[in-house]
């Protein structure tokens, strides 16, 4: 479930993988079981995609990665959040359409 741009991010790389990247990078938190999740993946690969270069983009598997969830108290999937500097600069909860995502991203973007 995920683009050629698209990351898979884990526990155990997290830290290494988002918190101490360069570039800002947004992480969607989702499940396999989760209807809303799938919705989104299409437009999260999209991103990973026009992005590229930009921001890193990837997913979280809350049942597999249980730990970095309750880190970032997800309690909603899917949850999107926006790191930059290893610290959250924005969040969403929800499945939410492409300009959504683009709006969350583009203050955070060099151009």
């Amino acid at each position: 479930m995920a683009g050629e741009n698209t990351l898979n991010f884990t526990d155990a790389a997290f830290d290494q993988d988002v918190i101490n990247s360069d570039t800002p990078v947004l992480v969607d938190f989702w499940a396999p079981w989760c209807g809303p999740c799938k919705a989104m993946g299409p437009t999260v690969d999209a991103l990973a995609t026009e992005y590229a270069g930009k921001v890193k983009i990837g997913k979280m598997n809350t049942d597999d990665n249980q730990q970095t969830a309750m880190r970032f108290g997800i309690r909603s999937i899917p949850t999107l959040l926006l790191f930059k500097g290893g610290k959250v600069v924005d969040q969403r909860v929800g499945a939410m359409p492409k300009p959504e995502v683009i709006k969350m991203l583009t203050p955070h973007v060099a151009s």
